[in-house]
């Protein structure tokens, strides 16, 4: 199965099991009066829009280059994980606002049994964070993906620690699951904004990692007749990478026979790594 389809599994994956967690933390912090969890609950939905927009985004980049996308379909990916960020940010904002509103009103504490299903939570939503990034590939819309399966689990934890003291604390701490979503609101939007940089950084065309550049040029330079590398540029697109490098030649030979060396420089950087979908080889005299 390719890259791109087992993304594809991984981001419905997230989807069923964010769906199953949001109706149990919903209802768990209806009947057991804990509005952190219940924040938890509504995150979760908002995780289900960024899944799905993440598996979107990623069915999307799997398209085959066409006539008005020569390159392909794969800035679709970076995009919808700059969008799912950007929903994280956008959630962050409101349910810090509510749980404002919460703390100034005067309520019970919170049930005990919300406790173990915190529990559940953050054991699962840990679980599918590694899973994830365990088969994510070079995909940065799974990376964003997964570090949002974490985020829920770190507010599910927030979630945990306030109930327990409301719980410990008994009359006057009434309050402390709602500091609890505070604070959980104050770690999705960290993560929002650590999740939008680099999808937003993809989208810009920045260099990928120095290893893999210098990969390009030893390989390019390992081919037979080439004298030199001059420049090399490369350039992530979904889960592939194009190449734009100039090769230096001897001044001597033929056309013929540097369009050849330039066919030969690009098959060897395929066969060294098969994620790179294209290379435009530039021959110069060396």
């Amino acid at each position: 199965m390719s890259s791109a389809h087992t993304g594809q599994r991984l981001a419905l994956m997230g989807i069923v099991v964010n769906a199953v967690l949001a109706v149990v933390k919903i209802t768990a912090g209806v009947f057991g009066n804990a509005y952190a969890l219940i924040a938890d609950g509504v995150e979760s939905i908002l995780d289900i829009g960024g899944s799905i927009i993440i598996w979107g985004g990623l069915k999307l980049a799997n398209k085959p280059p066409d006539e008005s996308h020569p390159y392909g379909h794969g800035k679709a990916e970076p995009i919808a994980a700059a969008l799912v960020a950007l929903v994280v940010l956008a959630a962050a904002g409101l349910l810090a606002v509510e749980s404002l509103r919460e703390i100034a009103k005067p309520h019970h504490a919170p049930a005990p049994f919300t406790l173990a299903v915190l529990i559940g939570v953050v054991v699962v939503k840990e679980g599918l964070f590694r899973f994830i990034r365990r088969h994510k590939g070079e995909s940065t819309a799974l990376e964003v993906d997964a570090w949002h399966h974490r985020a829920d689990a770190l507010t599910s934890g927030a979630a945990f620690l306030g109930i327990s003291v409301a719980l410990i604390g008994g009359p006057g701490y009434e309050s402390a699951d709602d500091y609890a979503a505070l604070l959980a609101c104050g770690l999705i939007a960290y993560n929002g904004v650590r999740l939008l940089i680099p999808s937003l950084q993809e989208v810009m065309d920045k260099a990928p990692p120095r290893e893999l550049r210098q990969e390009v040029r030893r390989v390019a330079a390992a081919v037979p007749q080439v004298e030199a590398i001059d420049k090399c540029f490369v350039r992530k697109m979904g889960y592939d990478y194009y190449v734009d490098i100039h090769v230096k030649v001897r001044g001597d030979l033929t056309v013929t026979e540097g369009h050849a060396i330039a066919h030969a420089v690009k098959d060897h950087l395929q066969a060294a790594n098969p994620a790179i979908r294209d290379a435009l080889v530039h021959i110069e005299p060396a």
